[in-house]
């Protein structure tokens, strides 16, 4: 739920419509109050009128007859009587309800004085009593009953809120398209950004901050592109100046008299080119020309696991005949022999398991070595680090086959995670996408 409002789309609607939705209830609230008012106004004014024309009919009648008028006038919230005294009392509970009544009547009369007009209330403020002083100092004296207008239907206002509400939603994915679409390009463009095509660029299209993200981001790329031409190029050198003196002091070994200090140099010179090899071979990274293609593991793995009997040490592999996955095959190659080498050089034994779970190939590689203490496991994956007092330095290596070997499983979309055994020894365990 987070997740799905966490995007500009979803923001810009929730805004939307939480403005318009206040917007148009505070408007629908004004002009309803607005309406009420008038509303209240006209009936004001009518019964005014009313009242008004009643007491100038029974004002014009001879005394005799003016109550019989005034009962034939009477009708609806009106119940009219003539008397020569007022029958109203001023004041009374809900008597301000009344008030728009009396202006009206004192602005239709313009002749009224005070005291010529009287409403009061009995017990029930729904009922009004209306006294109206005629010229002859009777009164007209009338009982009102209060009527309320029937409240307006509410569809309309759902209707019409519904409406408005489906129109900025719609309105709101279509600005918001419009206006991240150069932000998806960005995103995009990251996401298929190969070190082989580091040069990527953006259309700088769109707002003035999508403008201006997409040239910073085209300027990234063009540093980086300019930053592994130059790596490429230093390691080229550096790796023609590393050889050219080593094979200057192995030629030279055959001019040493002693043997034992032959034996020595050599095997110095050997320490140094695999050192040379193992950091030109990380910092160079997966053969980026290497294309994905189809290829049995099940086979690949069986290689290396033959190789390591060759050289007489227990390697054992399981799993079934073939399993084809993609993926380059020189890095994957590259990334298995670390590990199966590395778990040997610790252990005597290693089993390599394989097997498929859903849409991933799981691949196993148990040894029985020392392990590797809890609190560095993640820690032996960064380049140049080795565990001393696990690890023997005698055993060789620079601390890089674990890193190559993860940067070469991730490069292939997979992952490598390193766990210690119960029974003791060391389980790596790489995930591959299946086919």
């Amino acid at each position: 739920m987070i997740r799905a409002v966490d995007t500009i789309a979803a923001r810009a609607i929730l805004v939307s419509l939480l403005g318009i939705t206040l917007v148009h209830v505070l408007s629908l609230w004004t002009y309803q109050r607005a309406l009420d008012q008038e509303l209240s106004r006209a009936h004001d004014a009518s019964l005014a009128e009313r009242l008004l024309s009643i007491k100038r009919s029974v004002a014009a009648a001879p005394p005799g007859q003016r109550e019989t008028l005034a009962h034939d006038l009477s009708g609806g919230p009106i119940e009219a009587h003539w008397n020569l005294s007022k029958g109203a009392v001023a004041g009374g509970p809900g008597v301000d309800v009344w008030t728009g009544l009396s202006e009206q009547i004192k602005r239709l009369a313009e002749d009224t004085k005070s005291g010529d007009v009287v409403i009061g209330t009995s017990p029930d403020p729904h009922v009004a009593l209306v006294s109206l002083r005629l010229p002859d100092d009777s009164w007209l004296n009338v009982s009102l009953f209060a009527t309320s207008r029937a409240p307006a239907s509410g569809h309309g206002t759902l209707l019409s809120t519904s409406l408005m509400a489906l129109g900025v939603v719609l309105m709101s994915l279509l600005m918001a398209r419009w206006l991240t679409r150069p932000i998806r390009e960005i995103a995009d463009a990251v996401t298929l950004l190969s070190p082989e095509d580091v040069a990527t660029s953006v259309p700088e299209a769109g707002p003035l901050e999508a403008r201006h993200l997409a040239r910073a981001f085209n300027d990234m790329s063009r540093r980086i592109s300019e930053l592994i031409t130059r790596r490429t190029q230093a390691l080229a050198a550096v790796s023609h100046d590393l050889r050219t003196p080593l094979t200057r002091l192995r030629l030279r070994l055959d001019d040493v008299p002693d043997p034992a200090l032959q034996r020595s140099m050599a095997s110095d010179i050997d320490e140094m080119e695999q050192m040379v090899e193992a950091t030109l071979s990380y910092l160079k990274g997966d053969e980026p020309e290497e294309p994905v293609r189809a290829i049995d593991l099940v086979a690949l793995l069986e290689t290396i696991v033959n190789d390591a009997r060759d050289m007489g040490r227990d390697a054992q592999l399981d799993g079934p005949a073939h399993l084809v996955v993609n993926t380059r095959r020189l890095g994957i190659k590259r990334a298995f022999s670390n590990l199966i080498s590395n778990a040997l050089r610790y252990g005597t034994r290693v089993r390599v398991g394989v097997q498929r779970r859903q849409a991933e190939v799981v691949v196993t590689i148990d040894d029985n070595g020392p392990g590797i203490p809890v609190e560095k496991l993640d820690a032996v994956l960064e380049p140049f680090v080795r565990l001393e007092e696990s690890r023997s330095a005698a055993t060789g290596g620079v601390g890089l086959g674990l890193t190559i070997a993860k940067n070469n499983v991730e490069a292939n979309g997979g992952r490598l995670k390193l766990v210690n055994r119960l029974e003791g020894g060391l389980t790596a365990t790489v995930v591959l996408p299946g086919t």
